[in-house]
């Protein structure tokens, strides 16, 4: 094995314990008793299993709303982003037009402007349109957040697939439409994988927005933010627990497309 092999793989170990050590944590301190959340010294192995922590955590009233709140946003947000990213991206790629470029960076500078800035015009602003405290509110800015990086993936996808497919398709009785969603679309699709993940996990995680944007309909996040100063300990490695699984359950059900996208054979 090369010397620059040998240190890819090893830096992927390190990235990956880096990863998987603080989920390892969570997941055992959420499988254990309430009393082993606040035991010390912890022990590395879970020794007792225990679903005490977790049935405190889903019978604690509020907490199964905020769940569905949270899929439903991150699912708008994955759909949103995809419909909205992929003809942007392919407008990207398949056409040349002034100031190119110059659009393409401010694509990624809405990333630049802090949520915290934003965040009283928003809420004056959707009150107003009557989106405060609604599911597609907070859907459409988790969208804003998640759609500079599903543009550009997007355009780079499509720049990869060549026209003359697409060209091919017209001949044989394709319009534009139908070229780009039956010819273009499945050969980008393991890309597309990515955008989906990436909108699904901003989403999921992001608390911000959701927490001002939302009173009686709050996300996951923003419903364990509100109550992290009153929760006991083991409550929050439940909450934890159950922001990391829905992440984890939607990687390994797209898995397939990622790894068709970095060519590894998925048996």
């Amino acid at each position: 094995m090369k010397q620059s092999q040998k240190f890819l793989y090893t830096m992927a170990v390190v990235l990956a314990i880096c990863w998987l050590v603080p989920i390892y944590l969570i997941g055992i301190s959420a499988l254990s008793a309430k009393e082993a959340a606040t035991a010390w010294p912890k022990s590395l192995l879970p020794l007792h299993i225990s679903f005490d922590t977790l049935s405190f955590f889903v019978h604690y009233t509020g907490v199964w709303k905020a769940v569905l709140n949270s899929v439903i946003v991150a699912l708008l947000t994955m759909l949103f982003a995809i419909v909205l990213g992929a003809p942007a991206g392919y407008a990207l790629a398949r056409y040349d037009f002034k100031g190119q470029n110059i659009y393409r960076v401010l694509i990624v500078m809405t990333r630049a402007f802090p949520l915290a800035i934003l965040a009283l015009p928003l809420v004056t602003r959707f009150i107003s349109v009557g989106l405060y405290d609604t599911q597609l509110g907070v859907a459409l800015v988790h969208t804003a957040l998640a759609l500079p990086f599903s543009i550009l993936v997007s355009s780079s996808l499509f720049m990869g697939i060549p026209r003359e497919l697409e060209e091919a398709a017209w001949t044989l009785g394709c319009n534009k439409v139908q070229a780009f969603m039956k010819i273009v679309m499945p050969l980008a699709l393991p890309g597309m994988a990515a955008t989906m993940i990436f909108s699904f996990v901003i989403s999921w995680n992001e608390v911000f927005s959701a927490s001002v944007l939302t009173l009686n309909n709050r996300t996951l996040t923003a419903f364990l933010f509100a109550s992290l100063e009153e929760s006991p300990l083991h409550f929050r490695y439940a909450g934890g627990f159950f922001l990391i699984l829905p992440s984890l359950i939607f990687i390994f059900v797209v898995r397939k497309y990622l790894f068709s996208m970095w060519g590894i054979s998925n048996r």
